[in-house]
């Protein structure tokens, strides 16, 4: 779960980035945070990822209290989140399955997890004949379903996206959509940041959109699907 009380964050140059923010997002859930650039979607994002301290307010994430946390314990709260970047962020000297097992591998995962566990979450992005692909060999979408499969192989109980769909083919930008409500119909919350309001109209869903620091509007909307 995800819960900030009258959070606020101000920047040391005077930036109110965020002011007095509740938000309550449950275990399964899956929303869109939409907003336009310096609304403070980044800042909520670091925020939950523990990489800045709220000015005030409470910050809990997976059961971890924020405010609390202690600098040696933040890897393992780590461990709970998976995050997909805009830019893939892929190593470029790794195949498909190397970039994938590199997460498990960091954290000393059995040997014999990695290898049953890697082909199965290549296997839920659908890239089973990209194994022993590298990055340059893949498209846009294709690096962005390995991001995916990076964020999941460590089974977190939140996956945040960052733009997901920002650097890939519109047309392929509602496959990753498509993909990432899979993972959330198996159990897994998914927090989406994106500034593609055509996506969001089109799945619908939980809508969250933040203007100045500020949540303006947090409701569940239909999608063109419902409307089918």
């Amino acid at each position: 779960m995800v819960e900030l009380k009258n959070v606020s964050v101000k920047y040391s140059s005077g930036v109110d980035a965020l002011n007095n923010v509740s938000l309550k997002i449950n275990d399964g859930d899956f929303a869109f945070v939409v907003g336009s650039s310096g609304a403070g979607k980044s800042t909520m994002i670091k925020l939950l990822l523990k990489e800045i301290d709220a000015t005030s307010g409470s910050v809990s994430v997976n059961g971890y209290n924020l405010n609390k946390l202690k600098k040696r314990q933040i890897p393992e709260f780590r461990r709970t989140l998976g995050f997909v970047f805009q830019d893939f962020r892929l190593i470029p000297s790794m195949t498909v399955y190397e970039n994938i097992a590199f997460v498990l591998r960091v954290i000393d995962a059995p040997r014999k997890f990695i290898k049953k566990r890697v082909p199965y979450v290549i296997g839920l992005v659908e890239l089973q004949s990209k194994m022993n692909s590298y990055p340059d060999e893949l498209s846009g979408g294709e690096k962005q379903r390995v991001a995916i499969a990076r964020a999941l192989v460590n089974d977190p109980k939140l996956i945040i996206a960052d733009e997901p769909t920002g650097n890939i083919d519109p047309e392929l930008s509602y496959e990753i959509v498509e993909l990432l409500k899979g993972i959330n119909d198996c159990g897994t919350t998914v927090l989406m940041v994106t500034h593609e309001h055509d996506l969001v109209r089109h799945f619908g869903g939980r809508i969250i959109n933040i203007t100045d620091g500020r949540i303006v509007f947090d409701e569940v909307i239909g999608g063109i699907n419902d409307e089918a």
